[in-house]
């Protein structure tokens, strides 16, 4: 009841303890000849709020804002408990609808939550779907994608000695999806390269020698870019997850050597020795700075292995790739050098002091892992075949030409990949299918012991 509501009785209140005397001020007094006297409500209740230090709540004459927070408050919905207050009796026994009370009540709180989750979620998924991701990879300022350039190998118009088979055909469409699939991941540039038959010169016919003038038009083609990825067809990137920057190009100090010594199958003396060289030209390991190297090639079984290599732009590497080329190296020397180009840059090694302090050698799983069958049957080299376990970065079919199955290499190395790259959901999923399959098998077995 209002404190300005008229009195139900004539005399004042019908609460005698709430008549209270004025005075002379007009105003309410407690105290009325030394003596506490009755008090009306408005009285204590400015009283109340003195002692609590805000003002009394008028009850009237609120104002439009006092009126529209009313109105919000009496709209809020109730909490669960009030809820099960007032909804007590009508439901004693149904747990299922409490809980779903609850379960409501708890979205109802958590309306803001899951509106940011989704926006979040949502922005996640467009991130992936449309090219900005790529965009975001290829930026010199995060991703820095567009340094790296994949060429590879392939014979799209057919065979050089003979046409192409489906296995063939079969392999070289697994690779280069294999490529591009990493190359959108990372926001590198995939240069496919036809090595078919093809004459640069009249008097000359040498297909694998063609990777030395493939990689200098790669450089024409991609005037930004900085190293160059050279991939043979019979290869597989067996973790698309790991990128070029983290995998390699970040510890290019701890993964490389320049000391041929370290392994050295062809037992090439080195560091040269005459003393008309410099003393970078006679050191074991050049310079010993990161920023000077501009070839990174792996050694297998064999020496160099030129299946999966990285050259950098640079003075340097133009200065090689030319005199690799040379049609004059080239008549003198290709009838003795069984594996062509490597063979020639091996060469070049052994002869060219300039060429060594900028050459590092990679350690071979890094970036050319072998399978069984290639330097070794066993494939139980630790330094040279693959390793399930090390999650190694690229599988290379090195000679599988040669008495392997190439096809059936490559497959089940691709199926390989695809279940060490599962994600969660097909995790679950095949889980509960290897489950249900060894159930059906416990139940097979006993029956036939029945």
């Amino acid at each position: 009841m209002s404190s300005r509501s008229q009195s139900p009785r004539p005399g004042g209140w019908s609460s005698p303890g709430l008549n209270t005397p004025y005075d002379s001020g007009g105003r309410s007094s407690p105290f009325t000849n030394g003596g506490p006297q009755n008090v009306t409500w408005a009285s204590a209740q400015a009283r109340s709020a003195e002692v609590k230090g805000y003002t009394a709540f008028a009850p009237r004459n609120q104002g439009f804002f006092g009126k529209h927070f009313r109105r919000i408050s009496t709209s809020l919905p109730f909490s669960y408990a009030e809820k099960e207050k007032l909804g007590r009796g009508r439901y004693p026994n149904n747990k299922f609808m409490q809980m779903l009370n609850r379960i409501g009540w708890n979205l109802w709180r958590m309306r803001r939550s899951v509106g940011v989750i989704l926006l979040i979620v949502l922005s996640y998924i467009l991130f992936y779907v449309t090219p900005l991701h790529r965009a975001y990879r290829r930026s010199s300022w995060f991703g820095g994608g567009s340094k790296y350039v994949i060429i590879l190998a392939a014979n799209q118009g057919g065979g050089v000695m003979e046409w192409k088979g489906p296995r063939e055909w079969a392999i070289e469409r697994d690779s280069v999806k294999n490529k591009k699939k990493y190359t959108q991941k990372w926001g590198y540039d995939l240069e496919i390269v036809d090595m078919s038959t093809k004459k640069r010169y009249a008097h000359e016919w040498r297909e694998s020698w063609e990777k030395v003038d493939t990689i200098r038009n790669a450089m024409r083609k991609y005037p930004h870019a900085e190293w160059f990825w050279w991939l043979d067809t019979n290869t597989f990137i067996m973790e698309p997850t790991y990128s070029l920057q983290n995998h390699l190009f970040k510890q290019l100090g701890a993964i490389t050597y320049r000391d041929i010594n370290v392994y050295n199958p062809l037992n090439i003396t080195h560091p040269l020795t005459d003393e008309y060289l410099d003393p970078e030209t006679r050191s074991p390991v050049g310079d010993g700075k990161v920023d000077s190297i501009n070839m990174l090639v792996p050694q297998d079984c064999g020496g160099f292995n030129l299946g999966s290599f990285f050259v950098r732009r640079s003075v340097w590497t133009d200065r090689l790739l030319d005199i690799w080329w040379d049609p004059v190296g080239y008549e003198q020397k290709h009838m003795e050098w069984e594996h062509k180009e490597q063979d020639a840059l091996e060469y070049m090694y052994r002869n060219q002091p300039w060429i060594r302090p900028h050459l590092a050698f990679i350690h071979q799983r890094k970036i050319n892992s072998f399978p069984p069958g290639a330097c070794g049957d066993k494939g139980d080299d630790p330094h040279i075949h693959y390793q399930e376990k090390d999650r190694d970065f690229l599988v290379n079919m090195a000679g599988c030409e040669w008495g392997r199955d190439c096809w059936a290499e490559m497959y089940s190395y691709r199926q390989l990949s695809n279940r060490l790259n599962r994600n969660p959901w097909e995790k679950f999923k095949d889980w509960i299918s290897d489950s249900i399959k060894a159930r059906k098998q416990s139940k097979k077995q006993s029956q036939k012991k029945g």
